[in-house]
């Protein structure tokens, strides 16, 4: 039987790349958006608030425009669960019922 022979440079090569095919896969990219709670006139505001299935559609479009795939949860926010400068930001734009409440979309990529 012949024996194989390696050369060197080869086998250095082999033993750098071998680490890097047992590294983790890069973890997905989530990203949870803040967002105020406005009334359109069709509910929307409520069914995200309230995670309703009728909310699915408007939560994957809003990820979808800032270049995420799908919106894995959305709901109602307690005002006391954001910074004050979220509050603030978002106060003087809402008009209507919702006002002062907010929602979390979470986004994936």
């Amino acid at each position: 039987m012949k024996s194989i022979r390696c050369p060197a440079a080869l086998v250095a090569l082999l033993a750098a790349v071998a680490p890097l095919s047992l590294a983790a896969p890069a973890s997905a990219d989530n990203r949870v958006f803040i967002i105020a709670n406005q009334s359109d006139g069709y509910g929307i505001d409520e069914c995200l608030a309230n995670s309703q299935p009728c909310g699915v559609h408007a939560a994957r479009a809003y990820c979808q425009s800032r270049d995420f795939t799908e919106a894995t949860a959305y709901r109602r926010v307690d005002p006391e669960d954001i910074t004050e400068s979220v509050a603030k930001a978002g106060s003087h734009r809402c008009r209507g019922a919702g006002c002062g409440e907010y929602i979390a979309i979470t986004c994936h990529r």
